[in-house]
């Protein structure tokens, strides 16, 4: 017989998911500015990225 994930565990794997989704979409359209030729949003938008993962660790701490 399989062992069913509980609703917390399967929200707890979509809420990283999401993170990481918000991370990877924030990189490619920084990477887009850049090489388009709107550095400044590039790098303003780039800096997104680490926020991102920052705060889906700050969540994942505060979980445990």
């Amino acid at each position: 017989m399989e062992k069913v994930p509980s609703a917390a565990a399967q929200y707890e794997v979509v809420g990283r998911g999401l993170v990481l989704l918000g991370a990877f979409v924030s990189f490619v359209l920084s990477v887009s500015f850049w090489f388009t030729g709107n550095h400044e949003q590039g790098i303003f938008v780039g800096l997104w990225v680490p926020s991102i993962l920052a705060l889906g660790a700050l969540n994942e701490a505060s979980r445990r």
